[in-house]
C-alpha cells in the first residue's frame, strides 16, 4: 500500500490544527501568588530604583557586590522585615542612614517579598548539567 504525500501533508495538518485548537480551547489560568500586594510591590520596585539599591546589593545574583544579596533576606527568619527597617534607617558600616518615609519602606518590604516569592538567589545551591541548564539543589 502506497501512500501519497499529499496524505501525509494533510494527516499532519489536521493533528496541527487538532492540537493548536485543543490549546485555545484550554481556560487560561495565572497563577497568583499570595503573600504580597502586587501594586505596592510594584511601587517598591520604583522605591529600590530611586534609592539606587542595585549599585550596592544584588537581586537573583545581579547588582553590586558591597551589600549582600536581597532576594530571599525579608523571608530569612534572623533577619526578615524588622531587621531590615532597622538597617536603613540607622545604616550599618558602609551603608548609610536612609530617611525613607514610611509608605516607601511598606513599598519596598512589598518589593522584595515579591522577590523573595519568585525564587532562591543563591548560587551555590545551583547545579548546571551538560545543556547549560540550571537547577535548583
Amino acid at each position: 500500500m502506497k501512500i501519497g504525500i499529499t496524505s501525509v501533508f494533510i494527516f499532519l495538518s489536521a493533528l496541527f490544527l487538532a492540537y493548536s485548537f485543543s490549546i485555545y480551547l484550554q481556560p487560561l489560568s495565572e497563577k497568583k501568588v499570595l503573600g504580597f500586594n502586587q501594586q505596592k510591590a510594584a511601587d517598591g520596585r520604583l522605591i529600590w530604583q530611586k534609592y539606587n539599591c542595585q549599585s550596592c546589593h544584588q537581586l537573583f545574583g545581579l547588582g553590586g557586590y558591597l551589600g549582600p544579596d536581597l532576594t530571599n533576606t525579608i523571608s530569612n527568619p534572623n533577619k526578615g522585615e524588622n531587621f531590615m527597617r532597622a538597617m536603613i534607617q540607622s545604616g550599618i558600616k558602609q551603608m548609610p542612614a536612609f530617611h525613607i518615609p514610611e509608605n516607601e519602606l511598606t513599598d519596598l518590604f512589598e518589593f522584595l517579598k515579591s522577590t523573595n516569592a519568585s525564587g532562591v538567589a543563591d548560587p551555590r545551591k545551583f547545579n548546571t548539567n551538560a545543556f547549560g541548564m540550571i537547577h535548583h539543589q
